[in-house]
């Protein structure tokens, strides 16, 4: 209740502070979930054997069940292994690029929105509390030391959102790039792995 009562008595600019952490928390949660799935990435390399093997159904059932877009590129690329597969992993790994990048902008605002809406709370606190001494003068400290407790809480809250949605954000970031490299290295083994099993079938 104490710091319930500390949030509050931040005034109507916490509102917008704490909805941003909300909807940076939501964000964070489904993303770690997401990128979670990202472990069953191991298998390209037990599908690549298999491709190499012409075992192509085997390769398919390795990654069906698995929720990683290092398979799902190579599952493109042998499905249409006789019909441009590096076209066709080239525009699934776009598609799996796009839903990595879901919910990132959304963090990477309140990052930035989260201190600019604390410096407007801390400047309304001012302007209330130089309200105040105009009017009162320095009879009445606790009013004006009220208004600069808000601005310092407001400050203070816009800081804390910032900070704990930038580690989650870098971490993500970090993820999406290292399956991004993965990508690009089983998509291009996987074309030069194809065109030479299917090459010799059509001369």
């Amino acid at each position: 209740m104490k710091f319930l009562n500390l949030l509050m008595s931040g005034g109507w600019m916490m509102i917008p502070i704490i909805g941003c952490s909300l909807l940076a928390l939501t964000v964070s949660i489904e993303r770690f979930i997401y990128f979670r799935n990202f472990q069953a990435s191991r298998l390209a390399p037990k599908m690549l054997s298999l491709i190499e093997q012409e075992k192509f159904t085997d390769a398919l059932a390795v990654a069906e069940p698995q929720p990683s877009p290092v398979l799902r590129v190579i599952s493109t690329g042998v499905h249409q292994r006789t019909n441009y597969p590096s076209q066709a992993m080239e525009a699934a790994a776009i598609v799996e690029l796009t839903k990595m990048k879901r919910g990132l902008p959304l963090l990477d605002t309140v990052i930035t929105l989260g201190p600019l809406l604390g410096l407007l709370g801390t400047i309304i606190g001012m302007i209330d509390s130089f309200g105040i001494m105009s009017q009162t003068g320095l009879g009445n400290p606790h009013a004006v030391t009220g208004g600069v407790a808000e601005a310092l809480i407001c400050t203070a809250a816009g800081i804390v959102v910032a900070v704990t949605t930038l580690i989650p954000y870098n971490f993500f970031v970090a993820r999406m790039e290292q399956e991004t490299e993965k990508i690009e290295h089983f998509a291009t083994k996987t074309e030069a792995m194809l065109q030479h099993l299917i090459k010799p079938t059509n001369l």
